[in-house]
């Protein structure tokens, strides 16, 4: 199955973000005011939001494109420079001359997050960008014929209730596998799309619940909930440090999470949604698809900040903790 990973085409459609952090110790307390001076000593440039769940892709092997659209701005630059150096095809990226490129800058002291700035526009596309965003994606599909494209939604406006309504259309015309990483804001607008993977604290708020028991019960309740609205094919619910829950056709279990020293859980869910759909796309197994990427999920926040899965450290551990199939 792994080295399978390295012929699958993957297309990531969403918020591309750059990742700024700022290293340094902290020295004394600021006579301005009661904060942290934090003496800086190296600032590193990383691949954020959707871009991260491409990263994790280019990792495992597959081939990966980046949909979507960014400022013409340094920013922007850097990001395509960064995206091209790790092996992710931006020739279906498109730059705004209105929109500015999300840079979450994050100021570190002693491997703690101090501070984050955040520069953004979080407008939705214009009309000409959403039908320049959904010609690229016309062409990607056309021309590269991938086997899954992800959806990766940080409310920052590329994924406007229309660009996601005639993606889906398009992905289920030419037969690729949908995901989505969904968020509040278009949570009920990726109709009919294949995996489905919010985190609980997401789904209880779209849908207005109390209650906190985690129990198959209540997430196959849930399930029915989101399949009433979304028409989808299998929910892939992430439970934190309880695991993940799946449910597609008559498979559906909670699988609970591994033992880990965990450093930071930055871009776990961008690992997650990577990992489940090239592993869903290689076998088709609802299972398997959910036990890898529970994994792959608990690996990545034994790091600081948000990184890639290792593809020889995933099969290592996916060796060590599943039986042979």
């Amino acid at each position: 199955m792994f080295e399978k990973f390295g012929q699958m085409r993957v297309g990531v459609i969403g918020d591309m973000m750059l990742d700024t952090y700022l290293w340094g110790h902290v020295e004394r307390i600021s006579p301005e005011a009661p904060v942290p001076v934090v003496a800086l000593e190296r600032r590193e440039y990383r691949i954020g939001g959707a871009g991260n769940v491409a990263l994790n892709l280019a990792s495992l092997g597959a081939k990966v494109s980046s949909i979507s659209v960014v400022g013409k701005d340094n920013d922007g630059w850097s990001l395509e420079e960064l995206l091209q150096k790790n092996g992710i095809d931006t020739s279906y990226q498109l730059k705004s001359d209105s929109r500015i490129t999300t840079n979450k800058a994050r100021v570190m002291g002693r491997n703690q997050q101090m501070i984050r700035l955040d520069s953004e526009t979080t407008r939705d596309l214009s009309a000409a960008e959403e039908d320049g965003l959904l010609n690229a994606l016309r062409r990607y599909l056309e021309a590269e014929r991938p086997q899954v494209v992800i959806f990766e939604d940080y409310n920052k406006g590329v994924l406007t209730q229309r660009v996601i309504r005639e993606a889906v259309s398009m992905c289920r015309h030419h037969e690729v596998i949908t995901a989505v990483d969904p968020k509040r804001k278009n949570f009920f607008s990726y109709e009919r799309v294949d995996i489905f993977k919010p985190n609980l604290k997401e789904v209880r708020e779209a849908l207005n619940l109390l209650v906190d028991e985690v129990n198959p019960g209540a997430l196959q309740l849930i399930h029915e909930q989101l399949k009433e609205r979304i028409r989808h094919g299998i929910s892939f619910i992430t439970l934190s440090e309880k695991g993940v829950f799946f449910q597609g056709g008559s498979e559906v279990g909670i699988i609970p999470s591994h033992l880990r020293n965990i450093a930071d859980v930055s871009g776990a869910g961008d690992t997650v949604i990577a990992v489940a759909s090239l592993v869903y796309a290689a076998t088709g197994k609802v299972r398997l698809m959910a036990e890898i990427a529970n994994i792959a999920g608990g690996l990545v926040c034994e790091e600081v900040g948000t990184a890639a899965i290792s593809r020889a450290r995933l099969l290592e551990e996916c060796e060590r903790l599943l039986e042979r199939r």
